[in-house]
């Protein structure tokens, strides 16, 4: 069956990255940054997980957790900065969809694995510090590995189907006003009916996000609650650890709403660079400082990690 040339569809399947064109003057720049940023991570992380993984004093749920947050921030930063940092210095600003998809992918888990591994985290400190004597029974370190596994089963399903909804879309539209791909710039450039995927997103995102902001907000109040009661010396190191998962949590929160809130809003007159650098910023933050959080700022791990650096140093 023919068809006049009026009538020819054009099936597309490559994309341009319009963020990395608008901060092509800064290019070589945000390149070495990314790559400084990726490297950096990477090797705080890799300590972090190192010495959890060779000392059996840590061994314990609440490091296990770290280790599997510092892992989940690990595969996020290795879906990003590098191809980052290749196509400012390559100068490429195009990506197909196969690739813009498994990014998307990529990017997506990360944040929703990090959103619920920071829900379990509250409720094990608030297990820890308001059931001491039946912490060790209720929260086993094979509790913990499931628990885990269950986070990542379950977001790796609902990533997928998101993704492969997106995947059926016909596409009219190229230009994708951000540095890397993820289905939210995607979908606004699809010529057929996106209904499905806005409900599905939407529906599970706020159903998600509401539920685990309410339990870690509980656990977070019952912690302290229960910390006021409490020895000095007792409250004083239960509030510190608490400290740190708040402060790594809502450094998360923040960018995740944030760079989320940049597609809910119409930001009028805002330029295209600022826009763009938006979400630069925010998710290099996010998949950036909680390593180093917690790398500073836990006391076990900050001296394993200056004795580990010590000997290769010396």
């Amino acid at each position: 069956m023919s068809s006049s040339p009026n009538n020819v569809s054009v099936v597309i399947t490559n994309f341009v990255l319009v963020g990395l064109i608008e901060i092509e003057s800064f290019r070589y720049v945000c390149a070495l940054l990314a790559l400084a940023l990726f490297l950096v991570t990477l090797f705080v992380g890799s300590m972090i997980v190192y010495v959890t993984w060779t000392e059996k004093n840590l061994h314990e749920p609440m490091y296990i957790f770290i280790c599997i947050l510092v892992v989940n921030v690990m595969l996020g930063n290795a879906s990003y900065f590098p191809k980052l940092a290749i196509d400012l210095l390559s100068g490429c600003s195009t990506i197909s969809l196969a690739e813009c998809l498994c990014q998307s992918f990529c990017i997506q888990l990360y944040a929703w694995v990090e959103m619920f591994t920071f829900t379990v985290m509250a409720y094990d400190r608030y297990l820890a510090v308001g059931h001491p004597l039946r912490y060790h029974t209720l929260m086993t370190n094979i509790t913990t590995q499931k628990i885990s596994l269950a986070v990542y089963v379950f977001n790796v399903i609902r990533v997928t189907v998101g993704v492969l909804l997106t995947s059926r879309l016909t596409f009219c539209e190229v230009n994708i006003n951000n540095v890397f791909c993820e289905i939210m710039s995607l979908q606004p450039l699809a010529c057929n009916d996106i209904t499905i995927n806005v409900l599905f997103g939407k529906t599970l995102t706020l159903s998600s996000v509401i539920g685990c902001l309410l339990v870690i907000t509980y656990c977070y109040i019952r912690t302290v609650v229960i910390c006021l009661k409490l020895s000095a010396e007792s409250s004083q190191k239960a509030l510190h650890t608490l400290m740190t998962h708040v402060l790594a949590f809502s450094i998360y929160a923040v960018t995740f709403l944030f760079v989320n809130l940049r597609y809910r809003l119409n930001w009028g007159s805002v330029s295209m660079q600022v826009d763009v650098i938006i979400p630069l910023i925010g998710t290099s933050i996010a998949i950036t400082v909680n390593p180093l959080i917690y790398g500073i700022r836990t006391k076990a791990l900050r001296e394993k990690i200056l004795c580990n650096v010590q000997k290769i140093v010396g």
